[in-house]
């Protein structure tokens, strides 16, 4: 561990060296790529730094321990640089942390109306809601691929792009079964309602990531139907793509460019083919992600009636539904992240 934060200490000053030479500023590809290595290793080097304050304001202290006058002085800076020294500690082990090879891309989310008839649909159409409306709040941009929703303002399936700083590390918790608990606007006695929908959440694969041969695709264009607005629904502009060797179908149907559509289509493809190929087992994981939709398979429960959200991975309960649905998920998924962080230090060990 301390070799390591030796080498990150050196590489991190090292690159602000090179970033004070003027010529690096010629090589915007280079300056990029030093300056994104820089902000990676920066706070690693700084908490080392900090760390080696902390000792050596241990040792300047214990030194006075001997000096009467300044024993009571010397006493309290041990006392608080000890206290420093286990957080920073505590800090490095964290920061040294293996990184999700996905953190830093975009995301591809996926809802689909589960068990539960109509139900099932308008508590998807909440779900998007709820997660546009955290994108906004954390400044990510949404870019909407398909919608078809139902005629009581139900959602049967969204597929859309969450593109910002964080949006992978923040949603990837998010996939899964979630179980809503209410009286259904459908329900005229009064009777509370379980119903649930899916979720899936895909890192979006970069165009150098993987090169598809465009023999392995069908492509069909067909008129846009439900969201999108009028010049939408009236021109040949949705795109569906079937990769053959696969049998994976993407549809993308929100752009009123067919050229967009077919663009964004074979963006989503290439996602769900890389998560394949990395995973062999890509089928199966993405049967457990989403689960069957099944009421009795849940990450999270939102209880209308009682006011509540449990997340049942951490054991987690909150009695401010509204403000959840109303996109404030950060408290949820912190605890998430914490509790993340947790099992990966005990791998440590």
């Amino acid at each position: 561990m301390w070799e390591k934060l030796e080498q990150i200490a050196r590489r991190c000053a090292e690159i602000g060296e090179l970033l004070t030479v003027p010529e690096i500023y010629g090589d915007a590809k280079e300056l990029r790529r030093l300056t994104q290595e820089q902000k990676e290793l920066e706070p690693v080097a700084q908490c080392y730094e900090d760390y080696r304050r902390a000792e050596r304001t241990i040792a300047e202290a214990t030194e006075l321990l001997s000096d009467a006058e300044l024993r009571d002085m010397a006493q309290e800076e041990l006392r608080q640089a000890k206290a420093d020294k286990e957080r920073l500690y505590e800090e490095l082990r964290v920061l040294l942390l293996p990184r999700d090879p996905n953190d830093g891309k975009n995301v591809i989310m996926e809802l689909r109306g589960g068990v539960g008839g109509e139900e099932s649909a308008l508590f998807a159409a909440d779900l998007y809601r709820m997660y546009s409306m955290y994108a906004e709040k954390h400044g990510w941009k949404i870019e909407l691929l398909n919608y078809n929703d139902t005629e009581l303002g139900g959602v049967k399936e969204a597929d859309f792009i969450l593109n910002g700083a964080g949006a992978w590390s923040r949603l990837k918790f998010e996939s899964g079964v979630h179980r809503v608990q209410r009286v259904p606007e459908t329900e005229s006695g009064g009777r509370v309602h379980t119903s649930t929908a899916t979720v899936a959440v895909l890192p979006e694969a970069e165009d150098v990531e993987l090169q598809i041969d465009p023999k392995d695709l069908r492509i069909d264009v067909y008129r846009s139907t439900g969201h999108g607005g009028q010049c939408v629904n009236t021109t040949d502009s949705a795109v569906r793509i079937t990769h053959l060797p696969t049998g994976l179908v993407v549809t993308c149907q929100d752009q009123k460019s067919q050229l967009k559509n077919r663009d964004t289509a074979m963006q989503v493809l290439r996602s769900r083919l890389l998560a394949k190929m990395k995973d062999a087992a890509y089928a199966e994981n993405r049967r457990v992600q989403v689960g069957t939709g099944d009421r009795s398979e849940r990450i999270r429960t939102y209880n209308f009636r009682e006011g509540r959200v449990t997340d049942h991975r951490i054991g987690l309960t909150l009695y401010r539904i509204q403000d959840i649905i109303d996109g404030d998920l950060d408290e949820i998924i912190d605890a998430l992240h914490a509790e993340e962080i947790v099992e990966k230090l005990r791998e440590m060990r």
